[in-house]
């Protein structure tokens, strides 16, 4: 046997990715147990054994696809974190999750626009004091001259909107310019005019 070979994943790990997938694809609604469990080949009640409803299954997958942008955030934080290059090296990082997780990308416009059963509550418990983070780190930098001066709550949702918006809306960008906007030349140049407009827009 080979020592190295990666783990096979547990019975939940596989529900979870399936179940990710299909929330994204199709929605809470139109997503069945029977047939996440069907996928997975397991029955209906073992499924349940691990996640008891659907709601419960629901909010797992959406806690894990978090958690696993929280961890990107905290790697791309790691370092100086002054100035300009702490920002492009979140922008360059939050590019790159992204675009290696197109189904965080749906569930997340799902979420906010079809009010999934995951409270908005909820979210906020684990998203605002990231953001309030954030907030901190521009308002510090922009107070010791390291940033020109905006609102630093703006400028966050400016580069949320800059950034998700451009994966989750493809299709549509797709019928306004030529070629695959999300093959690698397309997201190299759309990366790299977004960090563009923020140096000039930031540095002093």
């Amino acid at each position: 046997m080979n020592a190295l070979a990666t783990p096979s994943p547990t019975t939940r790990e596989l529900i979870l990715a399936v179940a990710m997938r299909r929330f994204a694809g199709q929605g809470y609604a139109d997503t069945s147990l029977n047939d996440i469990a069907d996928e997975v080949g397991i029955r209906r009640p073992s499924l349940l054994h691990h996640f008891p409803s659907k709601e419960n299954l629901y909010r797992s997958v959406i806690m894990l696809a978090f958690s696993d942008f929280f961890t990107l955030v905290e790697e791309a934080v790691d370092g100086p974190r002054e100035g300009w290059p702490q920002v492009e090296r979140v922008i360059v990082a939050g590019f790159r999750f992204f675009e290696e997780h197109p189904e965080f990308v749906r569930l997340v416009r799902r979420e906010a626009i079809e009010g999934g059963p995951m409270l908005s509550e909820e979210l906020a418990q684990s998203l605002r004091p990231l953001f309030e983070r954030a907030v901190g780190f521009f308002e510090r930098e922009m107070d010791a001259g390291r940033l020109r001066r905006y609102d630093a709550g703006q400028l966050l949702l400016s580069a949320y909107g800059a950034m998700l918006t451009y994966f989750s809306d493809s299709r549509l960008i797709d019928a306004l310019v030529d070629g695959d906007p999300l093959g690698s030349s397309a997201l190299a140049a759309r990366q790299q005019h977004v960090i563009d407009l923020f140096r000039n827009a930031l540095e002093p």
